[in-house]
């Protein structure tokens, strides 16, 4: 993988601050919050779909009210 020098500078300088053993550590972590990012933004935009007035005939346990 190819970085633009300061990119690399902060991740070496994250990778000693954080006490990673190694730079694919730094860059695993990274990955992590991006995905928790990305599907954050993706139940956000779930919740907006989300049809309540589809759900107002259900009880909790699943029967039709009366």
């Amino acid at each position: 993988m190819s970085l633009p020098p300061e990119l690399l500078r902060f991740v070496e300088r994250y990778q000693k601050r954080a006490k990673k053993r190694s730079r694919s550590e730094v860059f695993e972590e990274a990955l992590k919050l991006l995905r928790a990012r990305a599907l954050e933004a993706e139940y956000a935009d779930a919740a907006g779909e989300f049809d309540a007035a589809a759900w107002e005939g259900t009880a909790g346990d699943g029967r039709e009210r009366p």
